[in-house]
């Protein structure tokens, strides 16, 4: 029962203030707008407002004195609140509403509050999520979906809630249905190729590693390009495995499966740095190099690394199933991964590891490109080294150092379909690229490129030394 109602507003803020008596008290119903402010609702009402829907279980525990509700609606934009750090979802009209009964904290509802967020039709590749303020989240607090249940409507979402508090309605982005099983269609399709490939790969450097005489130099490139290729492989089997199997499983079998993967992805990462590194050593540091059982020890590393880091994350219970979903919330496909509650040791291990590697690789690659442009000018290799060559070899380092990786970055936001189509493809053909790269590059046809890109490092060493 209303028994009176206050109204107080300033910019961005506008607040009902309602005095609520235990006595026959049933549902109260409130409307609010991000313009108008919250009100009592009216029974005429055109739906193009929001409604907040207190279930009378709130008010039943509260003693016979009447009881002030207060529902606020917060601009965010204007008040400069509710931010969080590196947040890519948008809020619904930069609204915020916060609703408390009294001066305790209410939670653990049976009855839940029900918030109706209006709006019209939701952009694409957007998914809308019920979301309310957790201050202690983070270092100044931030959103969580716990407690939150969200039911997606044409004209406006439902959150049925089981607690008190300033909740919002936010948009993330994400692939409309018909875009993910296009993108999960053509990824695995993609595995099965790039595993095909890099079979041939892996028995193409064998072979002429074992048939031909190679400097030293060659036949620790060769053995780099074998183990870089060797962890893609593996990536692409594990990947199809969690795929196929998730969800038909059981859950110690997905939390393997899920380790799995991650390490064959660190694997790669890896790979793709040692690559890096032996370029910089090749091309920087072109004197004065031997390490005893070089390609044993970068083995160790390529290999045993990841496993520190699999270790510390499954010992924290990181893996297990994990979903697609499209906009509407229907999921699409499961995958034995690093689960939704630990997402910070995705973004950590592998967003982090791999941007800095790619950052290190690709200053890295800027020497190597100038080094074979001013070798180039000087005349001294062109009889060797024509300039599609050149091009050749730079596409080459380019795709060994992770250029194809990179793409995932630019996944992130409303209108980044065209890249994940792009990320899947070329991530897909990376081992039909190297495959193709290695054997036009290696195979000795002729003695002008029986050295192949050693050539270079030896004129590159000889200039070194004259000066």
């Amino acid at each position: 029962l209303v028994q009176s109602g206050q109204h107080s507003s300033l910019a961005g803020l506008k607040t009902l203030h309602l005095n609520v008596s235990r006595a026959d008290t049933g549902d109260v119903l409130i409307a609010f707008s991000p313009t108008a402010g919250p009100s009592r609702l009216n029974t005429t009402e055109d739906g193009k407002t929001g409604k907040i829907h207190l279930p009378k279980e709130i008010f039943q525990p509260l003693s016979s004195q009447t009881v002030r509700v207060v529902v606020t609606v917060l601009n965010i934009q204007q008040l400069g609140m509710f931010k969080e750090v590196n947040q890519t979802a948008q809020v619904l009209d930069n609204t915020v509403v916060g609703i408390t009964v009294g001066e305790s904290s209410i939670s653990g509802l049976q009855d839940p509050v029900q918030l109706t967020f209006a709006h019209r039709e939701l952009p694409q590749g957007v998914t809308p999520k019920c979301v309310f303020w957790d201050p202690s989240k983070g270092q100044a607090g931030g959103w969580r979906g716990s407690g939150c249940v969200t039911q997606p409507g044409d004209k406006g979402t439902v959150c049925s809630c089981d607690h008190l508090t300033f909740f919002t309605l936010l948009l993330n982005p994400a692939l409309d249905g018909s875009t993910a099983k296009a993108v999960i269609t053509v990824a695995t399709a993609g595995c099965g190729v790039a595993m095909a490939f890099s079979i041939f790969t892996m028995a193409f450097c064998i072979f002429i590693r074992c048939r031909f005489r190679f400097e030293e130099t060659v036949r620790i490139n060769l053995g780099l390009h074998v183990n870089l290729v060797g962890s893609l492989f593996l990536l692409n089997l594990a990947f199809l495995l969690s795929s196929g199997i998730s969800g038909r499983t059981h859950p110690r079998t997905c939390r393997f499966l899920g380790g799995l993967t991650h390490y064959c992805l660190l694997c790669c990462f890896t790979w793709t740095a040692l690559e890096g590194c032996q370029l910089y050593l090749l091309f920087v540091k072109v004197l004065g190099i031997y390490i005893h059982h070089y390609l044993a020890k970068l083995c160790l590393v390529g290999w045993g690394f990841p496993v520190l880091v699999v270790g510390v994350a499954g010992a924290i219970g990181s893996y297990g199933e994990y979903n697609i979903q499209t906009t509407d919330h229907q999921v699409i496909a499961h995958l034995c991964w690093i689960t939704s509650k630990h997402l910070l040791v995705h973004y950590i291990t592998n967003c982090g590891y791999f941007g800095l590697i790619f950052l290190f690789n690709m200053a890295v690659f800027g020497v190597v490109a100038q080094k074979s442009c001013s070798l180039q000018g000087t005349g001294a290799v062109q009889g060797y080294y024509k300039p599609w060559k050149v091009a050749l070899v730079a596409a080459g380092l380019f795709l060994l150092l992770g250029a194809t990786w990179a793409l995932a970055f630019l996944t992130y936001g409303i209108s980044s379909a065209a890249v994940f189509y792009l990320f899947t493809i070329l991530n897909s053909l990376q081992g039909v690229f190297i495959f193709i790269w290695l054997v036009i590059l290696y195979y000795p046809k002729t003695k002008e490129t029986s050295g192949s890109l050693s050539y270079i490092i030896r004129h590159d060493k000889n200039t070194t030394a004259s000066q």
